[in-house]
């Protein structure tokens, strides 16, 4: 799994961004798709991230992540892109992992035919 992004804005607060099964599928059912990020990258990067707040500070808003995005930030390089997306992805990984992890796990599993 990815290290989670951290930084401080230049008022002291520290931010730790990152994802859960819950996020991404919050971000999902909101219709976030981030094999859209490459076709509509004015919209779909400053939401990917705005739903990586929402883990650890689910209390800030699209406006307030919009504004660290462009004042704080100035944008976002492609290295902190890459691993946002490497984060979003990291829970649909885990759960394909997970479904293969252990014994007991395996011994309820089906034969695909």
């Amino acid at each position: 799994m990815a290290e989670p992004l951290r930084f401080k804005t230049s008022d002291g607060k520290e931010y730790v961004l990152e994802f859960n099964r819950r996020t991404v599928r919050e971000a999902e059912q909101a219709g976030f798709d981030v094999e859209e990020l490459g076709t509509k990258p004015m919209t779909r990067i400053p939401e990917l991230f705005y739903y990586a707040f929402k883990m650890h500070h689910a209390f800030i808003n699209k406006k307030e992540t919009d504004r660290i995005l462009t004042e704080e930030f100035a944008g976002l390089r492609e290295e902190e892109l890459v691993r946002l997306t490497e984060l979003y992805s990291d829970p649909y990984t885990s759960l394909i992992n997970s479904e293969s992890d252990g014994d007991e796990k395996n011994s309820r599993r089906v034969t695909i035919l």
